[in-house]
């Protein structure tokens, strides 16, 4: 899998899981004594249902965002969703142990086993706060260049401590300015001739304890200091691709300062016969499995259409697809049928009037787009990849957007990347933050990062984002 989990968030989620077993271990010792609760352990299967009930706890804390970036450095956030977590579990694991009493744990160690697990996670969380936001322990990097790409660097990393980076200082390639000799690298923007660099970055890895060096620059033909850079990596310093960085960090490509030669170079991007056959035979499993589960709720569906608006049930459209065939992409209709008669082809907006009733819970808990099973099964789709996109407007955006004809390189997908990490788009700008998660998908692509946007997806579906 390809997905970038930073160092301190994997940590969290490997030692609450240690955290949460040694709380479950020791309330079976406090109820049972030390000998009682080893024989449970060893022939009752203890473990397993010690292993269980963490993997349960883990599981309810994914979904409710507590190793999302936003959520770990929110110290107030964090507590209030993990008294969510404890809630939840609570309810759903005495309600399994109410219908299956086997897999219960022992008398009384479940009530004692969830107070100390509250206990301990929320010390936990209160001690990784304080390590998250300790300067001193984070990682020093320079940013060397300027742009956009810098300017989006600087940023992510500032937003997010959980990646235990700190921007140390920053050099700007201008060379409009002759700086001293005794100058000390600072924590603002510094803008250097070619001649100075080599003894800014020199002064800035002696005075600043520099541990990694992320070169950014835009244009680096007689400019990059190759035999400095080769130097302070023999002695300990890393030096990055600002391009890798920004991809490893956001789970997105940066359009603006790519080249297609590192597209096209990508280890990552290159899809082998066994992946393709996987991802066409899960994709059909899935559709299959889909429309046999989806079977009950077709009635409901038809008939609430149906009283909620005069028009057809089933709705399609041409879209998009790979080596840009143009095909019907099927959904239950959510619109008024006159929807696009006076204006033509347009992007839903908020709070659309065109969408009825009906049509909004069916965006907001995905039913709509049932249908589009369909088109996996007929081979239009995958189940996971780039959602299509109208020819009205794959015209347009190809003419606004750097690299936007790559999208269609693969087949598209009900899910994809840029679905559960962006919200839905109805713009130009939005359009091309899109196709930034779609190339780090298609660069990227794998069996662990498609079963990572399923496990998203249901996230999704279950907390209703991103609909509209």
């Amino acid at each position: 899998m390809h997905a970038y989990i930073p160092r301190r968030t994997l940590l969290l989620g490997i030692s609450e899981a240690c955290l949460i077993s040694l709380a479950l271990v020791a309330s079976a010792v406090a109820r049972l004594g030390s000998a009682e609760a080893s024989y449970m352990l060893r022939n009752q299967y203890g473990s397993l249902k010690i292993l269980f009930v963490s993997v349960a706890f883990l599981a309810c804390m994914y979904y409710f965002d507590l190793y999302d970036s936003a959520v770990v450095s929110n110290r107030h956030e964090a507590v209030v969703r993990l008294i969510q977590v404890l809630g939840v579990a609570y309810i759903a694991l005495g309600l399994l142990y109410y219908l299956y009493p086997p897999v219960k744990l022992g008398r009384g160690i479940f009530h004692i086993g969830f107070l100390f697990v509250g206990l301990l996670l929320l010390l936990w969380r209160r001690l990784f706060s304080i390590i998250n936001n300790t300067a001193g322990l984070a990682e020093r990097v320079l940013i060397l260049g300027d742009g956009t790409l810098a300017e989006s660097l600087v940023h992510e990393i500032e937003a997010r401590p959980e990646l235990g980076i700190r921007v140390a200082g920053r050099v700007q390639m201008s060379a409009i300015a002759e700086l001293g000799s005794n100058r000390e690298l600072d924590e603002t923007p510094v803008a250097l001739s070619q001649a100075n660099l080599s003894e800014e970055l020199a002064v800035g890895r002696q005075a600043r304890g520099i541990d990694r060096i992320v070169v950014a620059m835009e244009e680096r033909r007689g400019k990059l200091p190759v035999d400095l850079l080769f130097s302070l990596k023999s002695h300990g310093v890393q030096v990055q691709d600002g391009n890798d960085v920004y991809e490893s960090i956001t789970g997105k490509v940066p359009i603006e300062s790519i080249r297609m030669s590192w597209l096209l170079f990508s280890p990552g991007s290159h899809a082998s016969r066994f992946y393709l056959i996987y991802k066409r035979f899960a994709s059909v499993v899935i559709s299959i499995v889909g429309l046999l589960l989806s079977l009950p709720l077709l009635p409901f569906v038809i008939i609430a259409i149906k009283l909620s608006s005069p028009g057809r049930i089933l709705y399609w459209q041409n879209r998009v697809g790979r080596d840009d065939e143009v095909f019907r992409c099927y959904k239950f209709r959510t619109m008024r049928s006159d929807a696009e008669a006076s204006t033509g082809p347009t992007w839903a907006q908020d709070g659309d009037p065109r969408i009825t009733p009906v049509g909004k819970f069916l965006r907001k808990t995905r039913i709509d787009e049932i249908p589009q099973l369909l088109n996996v099964l007929k081979g239009d789709m995958s189940f996971v990849g780039p959602r299509p996109e109208r020819p009205e407007f794959v015209a347009d955006l190809r003419k606004k957007i750097p690299y936007y004809h790559l999208r269609h390189s693969v087949r598209p997908g009900i899910t994809g990347w840029a679905q559960i990490l962006y919200k839905y788009g109805n713009s130009v700008e939005d359009a091309k933050e899109k196709l930034r998660y779609d190339l780090y998908y298609i660069k990227n692509t794998s069996v662990g990062l498609d079963m990572l946007i399923v496990m998203n997806t249901i996230k999704t579906v279950l907390l209703g984002r991103g609909a509209h």
